[in-house]
């Protein structure tokens, strides 16, 4: 998917080196006094590239660490510090102040509008079942599996692709429950299940992990977007405010496209311009 965007990636890089967002951080926001205070801004990730990561030396990196950092430096905070967690932990660590932020790369879900505050989205992609080459079982997305109940399906614990599942009748006897990415893509290659389900984009280089990637075209657009407390809104809004710039200044597009290469700026345009509702959350 890299390949041939090595140009656009140099035009995005050569782009943030010249210009600076504007600062919307006047309010004296508690979030923002204390992440100040502290010289960092703790966040909470999964090992999820090409969303977010570690690089070997500890740094964090992907796309939504840059994003999430290029709207923070418009704000005036430091940039982020992470923690490595499972999916099932991040809200309860936001909630119980572990954590500033969550730009981890969870899906923006009417279930967690509930508890906590997204900010707009910043992708936007349909599930897909990863399975073996070939796609032995002529597998094509959830309707077929929940038909099925000899098909196992590898879910990450806690994930929107574990609460979907449940609601298109797949049975919970047919989940095989995941921690994290590699574990779903080895349960999948192991024979102890049929597909592993995620986001399309969300494993990078699938052919040379051993797996083929089927989009479920019946899925909707789902987007991920940073979560933040319920209480933090206003510095949401603020943050808002900086991935609006993002987009209009074409920054998010450099990083999408240009940088990460994924192939579809039309439909994330779509669902990010700036005052709409947050899709999921109306």
């Amino acid at each position: 998917m890299r390949s041939n965007l090595e140009f656009s990636s140099l035009v995005g890089l050569l782009a943030f080196a010249c210009f600076s967002l504007p600062s919307h951080a006047q309010s004296g926001d508690a979030l923002l006094l204390s992440m100040r205070e502290a010289g960092e801004t703790k966040a909470a990730i999964a090992a999820a590239p090409p969303w977010a990561s570690t690089s070997p030396s500890g740094e964090p990196q992907g796309y939504l660490i840059d994003v999430t950092n290029l709207a923070l430096k418009g704000l005036g905070a430091p940039k982020i510090s992470v923690s490595l967690t499972t999916w099932d932990a991040m809200i309860p660590g936001l909630q119980a102040r572990r954590f500033d932020l969550v730009p981890a790369g969870l899906l923006i879900t009417a279930d967690r509008c509930k508890v906590v505050a997204f900010s707009a989205p910043i992708t936007a992609q349909q599930d897909a079942l990863h399975v073996l080459p070939g796609n032995p079982t002529h597998l094509t997305g959830y309707a077929q599996i929940a038909q099925n109940t000899d098909i196992k399906l590898a879910v990450l614990t806690g994930s929107a692709q574990e609460a979907f599942a449940v609601k298109q009748g797949i049975s919970s006897a047919q989940l095989v429950r995941v921690p994290d990415i590699q574990a779903g893509i080895a349960t999948v290659r192991g024979g102890r299940a049929n597909a592993f389900a995620v986001g399309q984009f969300t494993v990078p280089d699938p052919q040379q992990k051993g797996v083929e990637v089927v989009v479920d075209n019946q899925a909707p657009i789902a987007s991920m977007a940073v979560a933040f407390r319920k209480e933090d809104a206003r510095f949401r809004d603020e943050f808002n405010a900086q991935l609006g710039f993002l987009r209009s200044s074409g920054a998010m597009k450099d990083l999408y496209v240009g940088k990460y290469g994924f192939p579809n700026w039309d439909v994330l345009a779509k669902v990010t311009k700036a005052g709409d509702v947050v899709p999921g959350c109306e």
